[in-house]
């Protein structure tokens, strides 16, 4: 065998040989032994290395922000264009058509969601699709790129089990039409090029029989039942039909239509190619906010939503993302693509799970017996990582009193941010992620609740770096112009790092999780009340818990973890308040070592210790370092201040105290690190990152 392209879904616990090669096979199953040494031998078989970005939903769809220029520029956001896609775009800030793009109509051509024109071509406003993502000219046609405009753009890549974009030419009789999905077709979004028709929607779950009936994309429109757009018949898994209105099958006029998939525990992405990335469902209103709640089986990062038995108040269709501001509070920035409104700002209309989402505001949970659809895809990061600096990166800086300050973040867009302030300050440990919001703080050296900032102190909704501004409710992260700064930063990534948001009960519980390993480490927090940090590590397990925020021992406890261990599924609670009172608000952050990447351990100090951390190379980026049977801080090194042979600067996660200078504790070791005979023997745990470029 020596095809190289996995498609990742060939490989499922059904023992069935699989039908034809490792690339064109569409049967699931396994090798027999023989076949899979030769896939070995290869270096063919699907591992972490192997698997090709069609496996993951970071290859195959991005949200990505940018500011327009006026002039030429590349927008990389890691989509290959070149294997077929669509791009869609919206100026955030302003009144301005939605723009859509599309590899079967060519670069130049575009479609504007929200109005019935028919497509404009010759333009020079996106010029290339590029295996990386796409390149913008200077935007005058359809002000996609103008200078001190921001935008949203999304970028769908064609994929089977995901997405198509078929170009067709009608015939006036009703007619199939051949699409590759290979799958059940979630939704289909048909436009006419040519005149200035409605925008068509099929959508599987809009009605009982869903092929007699249609939505229009440029409208609030209720659905309506009329065979002549999808001749009352269903789409199968390599064709769909089209009747005779004029909006999608007029003799000799030119359309494109967009496919989007329902994966229904078939999807085959991921590792280990098990895992559904796009959903296409319904949902009937309550008028209860509390009571509507979706499960997906994913955390979604895009959300489109359509109110279909009335027409939609509040504009609507609406679409959300995570990039802009989309919070477990319902918090979201919100776009109506029916409309060339500017973004929507800061309500509550619908909240992050992370098993799903939770219709949050009135024109989304209606009154009882109102239907609504929806398009979910998968949060990013189903891949276990193979280098730090892909997931981890240290901003170290001097505030200089500006708002919008930008520093520098490499990876981009983090998930989980810890502003330490080097200099001394109360509360100067904040602990802010992109779940939570850009404007939720809470101090890891203190107990109190989540502090909500006057003006956000952060901004996470740039791919461009992290926005920092000269207020803050704990740590004034740009305030004054003599304040050292120094934030290290996380995304999240299978088997590396996962935030979960949840409500408490008050009775021992598991809650659900996406890190796709055993958590070896956790912190948890309440958010709307006074309560310690709790802490479970791996060394002394789960019968015992520590205070991120307090130096001392880890202890014995039943009511924090309920005397379980974590699973690669879910964590559980017992009945203490710092982890499930009831209706009480928490976040948890869970680590877990991933190879070569993190390493979350424990060791003896007994004098000067050698610590593995099974990393190749350069002296660690990060160490967190705690005693466990004694009191003791949460010690953090960093390399951006100086991991070295001799006194290292480092800070107290746990208190309020300015840096210390003037300490040898570790030195660098091959492979990890070493604690130097200045540090007390005893029992340590710690959590360390691999260096970083």
């Amino acid at each position: 065998m020596s095809t190289k392209d996995f498609t990742a879904n060939v490989i499922s616990a059904t023992k069935v040989v699989p039908d034809g090669n490792f690339k064109n096979s569409k049967a699931s199953g396994i090798w027999d032994i023989n076949e899979a040494l030769d896939l070995i031998k290869g270096g063919n078989w699907p591992n972490a290395a192997n698997f090709s970005p069609s496996a993951f939903v970071d290859g195959l769809f991005q949200t990505h922000l940018y500011d327009g220029n006026s002039s030429t520029q590349a927008i990389n956001n890691g989509i290959d264009l070149t294997k077929g896609g669509l791009v869609w775009i919206k100026r955030r800030d302003g009144n301005l058509n939605h723009a859509l793009f599309d590899t079967a109509r060519g670069a130049g051509a575009y479609i504007a969601a929200n109005i019935a024109a028919g497509h404009y071509t010759g333009g020079d406003d996106l010029t290339a699709f590029n295996s990386n993502g796409f390149t913008l000219g200077d935007g005058q046609f359809t002000s996609i790129n103008y200078s001190s405009y921001n935008y949203a753009s999304w970028t769908f890549r064609k994929q089977p089990k995901f997405f198509d974009v078929v170009k067709y030419e009608g015939t006036g009789s009703a007619r199939t039409v051949a699409h590759s999905l290979g799958t059940t077709v979630g939704m289909i979004i048909v436009k006419n090029l040519d005149q200035s028709d409605n925008w068509a929607v099929y959508h599987r779950a809009n009605t009982a029989a869903p092929q007699t009936d249609y939505l229009i994309l440029n409208t609030t429109a209720a659905t309506a039942d009329d065979s002549a757009w999808w001749n009352d018949t269903a789409p199968t898994t390599s064709v769909f039909t089209v009747g005779t209105d004029h909006s999608v099958n007029a003799d000799g006029e030119n359309y494109v239509a967009y496919l989007f998939a329902h994966n229904d525990d078939d999807g085959g992405f991921g590792e280990p190619g098990d895992q559904d990335i796009i959903k296409c469902g319904g949902y009937t209103g309550t008028g209860d906010y509390t009571a509507n709640e979706v499960n997906l089986g994913f955390e979604p990062q895009w959300l489109l939503i359509k109110k279909v038995t009335a027409d939609g108040s509040n504009k609507g269709w609406v679409l959300v993302d995570n990039m802009r501001g989309w919070s477990v509070d319902g918090g979201a920035n919100w776009i109506y693509p029916n409309t060339n409104d500017a973004e929507q700002v800061a309500g509550s209309l619908v909240k992050l799970t992370s098993t799903g989402f939770k219709p949050n505001g009135s024109s989304l949970t209606a009154s009882t017996n109102d239907a609504f659809i929806y398009m979910a895809i998968r949060r990013g990061g189903m891949q276990t990582p193979t280098a730090a600096s892909d997931l981890f990166g240290i901003a170290n800086f001097t505030s200089d009193n500006t708002n919008g300050r930008n520093v520098s973040t490499a990876p981009d867009f983090p998930d989980l941010i810890i502003n330490i302030n080097r200099n001394s300050g109360n509360n100067s440990s904040a602990v802010i992620d992109r779940i939570r919001g850009s404007i939720a703080e809470v101090s890891a050296s203190g107990d109190a609740a989540e502090g909500e900032a006057n003006t956000e102190g952060y901004v996470f909704d740039t791919n461009s770096g992290l926005i920092v501004n000269n207020s803050g409710y704990y740590d004034y992260p740009n305030f004054g112009t003599s304040h050292k700064q120094l934030i290290p930063y996380w995304k999240r990534a299978k088997s590396y790092l996962d935030i979960v948001a949840y409500t408490g009960t008050g009775s021992a519980r598991t809650i659900s999780h996406n890190l796709g390993a055993v958590p070896e480490m956790m912190w948890v927090k309440m958010r709307d009340g006074a309560k310690d940090w709790a802490v479970y590590h791996s060394g002394p397990g789960e019968t015992k818990e520590g205070r991120l925020n307090s130096t001392a021992s880890f202890a014995s406890s039943s009511d924090r973890w309920n005397n379980t261990a974590p699973t690669a599924s879910v964590f559980t609670v017992g009945d203490s308040g710092e982890t499930n009172l009831n209706d009480s608000k928490y976040i948890a952050y869970l680590f877990a070592t991933a190879a070569g990447v993190s390493k979350v351990g424990s060791f003896t100090q007994s004098g000067a210790t050698n610590v593995a951390c099974g990393f190749t190379g350069n002296t660690p980026a990060f160490i967190l370092l705690k005693r466990t049977d004694a009191t003791g801080n949460w010690y953090v090194f960093d390399s951006a201040r100086g991991i070295v042979a001799g006194n290292d600067t480092h800070s107290y996660l746990n208190a309020t105290a300015s840096e210390i200078t003037n300490a040898d504790l570790v030195d660098p070791y091959s492979g990890g690190f070493a604690t130097t005979s200045n540090i007390a023997d005893g029992d340590y745990i710690f959590y360390a990152i691999a260096a970083i470029s």
